[in-house]
């Protein structure tokens, strides 16, 4: 069932980077634009709307967890490799922009854990074994 999670990663990659090859003639660029991220947006797109109409089994669904956490530090990765030539010839304006990016995440960030609603508190930690020493001794 994992292979299922896979194949809808594919589906959404090739979806995503047509579509970003699209956009970037629609801009006037010959480049690809965004299409990884919308490949993303597809592939959690996708989750959802299978989850909700309960199309989508348990280690399908764990497949597609599994390659959503793999494909985002790997395509981060590759695109930071690509853009860190281009921004050391780019000068401080790309060194600023950097800079200024990760500031503007990390207040992202800030707020949102500060927004954030506490979660229920349980009745306590599980019992994982029956030890009548440990309970005697409490």
């Amino acid at each position: 069932m994992i292979i299922f999670g896979t194949a809808l990663l594919a589906v959404c990659h090739l979806l995503g980077i047509f579509l970003g090859d699209l956009l970037g003639q629609a801009l006037g660029v010959k480049t690809n634009v965004g299409g990884v991220g919308i490949a993303m947006l597809l592939l959690i797109f996708a989750r959802i709307y299978m989850q909700r109409r309960n199309m989508l089994p348990k280690l399908t669904e764990l497949g597609v967890e599994y390659w959503g956490a793999l494909y985002i530090p790997v395509v981060v990765a590759m695109a930071a490799q690509q853009d860190m030539v281009s921004a050391l010839r780019g000068g401080p304006v790309a060194l600023l922009s950097a800079i200024a990016a990760v500031a503007v995440c990390a207040c992202v960030i800030a707020v949102i854990n500060r927004t954030e609603r506490p979660q229920a508190q349980t009745d306590g930690a599980p019992i994982l074994h029956d030890n009548p020493l440990l309970t005697e001794a409490e």
